[in-house]
């Protein structure tokens, strides 16, 4: 007879604290080691302020996925153009230590060590399926680790408030512009 649900041991809050403790300290290690080995740069790519080639992988293969629905297919391109841009803005006027932050997560995703554990793309972002980053996404939102669900949370921002402070954004969420003055 197999022992029910109810019979097998629960997760302790010891046992959760303790396995919170090794994932925060993994990721923080994998952030520095690549810091320190030079992985990641904080040169910004060409044409950008603050976003680095690595990012623009990643965010490239993630806005069209978070925009789905909200553009149609023939205007994606230049959504994603648009929406890195203005993410690229916020980014360059964040504080000192919030930028260094998000650059951190951004590094954990593009690092191939931790980008497979933690997100289920083994593969380089540009050839991650829609699926597969919908997964991504979805995994992290519903994760019982708190730190994967704020870097789903910051994720989700970024881009939002990047793209619907774009003009062609606001049709689609009904909002008819600022008022003329």
């Amino acid at each position: 007879m197999s022992p029910s649900l109810s019979d097998s041991p629960a997760l302790s809050r010891r046992d959760l604290l303790k396995f919170s403790l090794g994932a925060s300290a993994f990721l923080a290690t994998a952030g520095l080691g690549a810091s320190l080995s030079g992985c990641s740069s904080s040169v910004a790519a060409d044409g950008f302020a603050a976003l680095r080639r690595s990012d623009l992988l990643f965010l490239r293969a993630l806005i069209p996925v978070m925009l789905d629905g909200a553009v149609a297919v023939e205007a994606m391109p230049s959504a994603v153009d648009g929406t890195l841009k203005n993410l690229d803005n916020g980014l360059d006027h964040l504080s000192p230590e919030m930028l260094k932050l998000t650059r951190q997560l951004f590094d954990v995703l593009g690092m191939t060590v931790t980008r497979g554990p933690l997100t289920g793309v083994w593969g380089s972002w540009e050839n991650a399926s829609a699926q597969q980053i919908g997964h991504f996404l979805e995994r992290w939102e519903n994760s019982s680790l708190n730190l994967l669900r704020m870097g789903h949370s910051s994720l989700l921002q970024l881009v939002m408030m990047a793209w619907y402070s774009r003009k062609e954004s606001w049709a689609h969420c009904g909002y008819p512009g600022p008022p003329v003055v």
